[in-house]
């Protein structure tokens, strides 16, 4: 009997301001595991985007997203689980199980899983999972960033730094921002 194939699932954006949750489903090839996989936040950019390639080309790889009006419809965290349930269900062969990082399974997954807390620390396929969602968000944040200059974007990734507020403060809220956001919220509130 063949081996059930066993994903990791990690998610990457639940805190921005601005842009979409993202998800990310892998399964590793047992014969080509990446060497130095790793919580995506322990390595380098240079380094995950060397692991984001090496996982490309060796292991089965989905990436699902919620966008900016999810996210404000159903909230960070329903978002945060619609992006993981359309990674998983993104995999060309279906996962028997999954291992989602954090302390919740996402309701509706089209398999059995279990949560481990600090799972990208703890499970290589976790582990590849947060690398590719991390470098897949950084690279559509620079790319929202090349047509909405002046927030940051393409360095804080949508997060609410300095630099994000002086934009907001100069040009104001975009499509991008997630308005049920407090700090996007009570800046259209003062507007009005």
């Amino acid at each position: 009997m063949a081996p059930q194939p066993v994903c990791g699932v990690d998610e990457v954006g639940r805190g921005p301001w601005a842009g979409p949750v993202l998800a990310a489903a892998v399964i590793l090839d047992p014969a080509q595991i990446p060497a130095g996989l790793n919580d995506s936040k322990k390595l380098t950019a240079a380094r995950r985007e060397a692991l984001f390639e090496a996982i490309s080309a060796t292991a089965l790889v989905a990436v699902g997203a919620a966008s900016v009006a999810e996210i404000d419809r159903i909230n960070i965290l329903q978002a945060s689980f619609l992006a993981m349930r359309r990674a998983v269900a993104g995999l060309s062969t279906p996962p028997a199980f999954a291992l989602i990082d954090g302390n919740k399974i996402p309701p509706r997954l089209p398999c059995a899983a279990r949560a481990i807390i600090k799972g990208d620390g703890r499970s290589l396929s976790i582990a590849a999972a947060s690398i590719i969602a991390k470098v897949s968000r950084d690279r559509l944040m620079r790319a929202l960033a090349a047509t909405n200059p002046g927030y940051g974007w393409e360095t804080n990734m949508g997060y609410g730094t300095k630099a994000h507020q002086a934009g907001l403060a100069k040009r104001g809220v975009t499509p991008h921002h997630r308005v049920s956001f407090k700090p996007i919220h009570k800046m259209l509130c003062e507007e009005n």
